[in-house]
């Protein structure tokens, strides 16, 4: 059977209950704080802040890696162009440009 005798003298009880008192008071005002509109608007906002800030810098990096990708294809090592990969690129640049500016002159004529 359990011991349910009290050694305590009526102040150190008193002081126990005040003791917790106290901790319940922080507790409620912490909980109050926490379930504040305001908290939950602004916490939410800073979860959105750092996914947009992780998902902008993972498409960064990626951005990256694929300009690094393509202008390893059109420079060499010493950083002189390829001529034999950028004149073709030009060329196929100039016909489509000049199919779209001839393909808008004859719609208007």
């Amino acid at each position: 059977m359990a011991d349910t005798s009290d050694t305590r003298t009526p102040a150190q009880i008193e002081a126990d209950i005040r003791r917790r008192r106290d901790t319940l008071a922080e507790t409620l005002d912490e909980i109050g704080v926490r379930v504040h509109p305001k908290t939950i608007v602004g916490d939410a906002k800073a979860k959105v802040a750092a996914n947009v800030d992780h998902t902008l810098g993972r498409a960064y990096v990626q951005v990256n890696r694929v300009v690094s990708e393509v202008r390893a294809q059109f420079v060499d090592e010493e950083g002189a162009p390829r001529l034999e990969r950028v004149v073709p690129l030009a060329l196929v640049v100039v016909g489509v440009v000049g199919l779209l500016a001839f393909g808008t002159r004859r719609r208007k004529g």
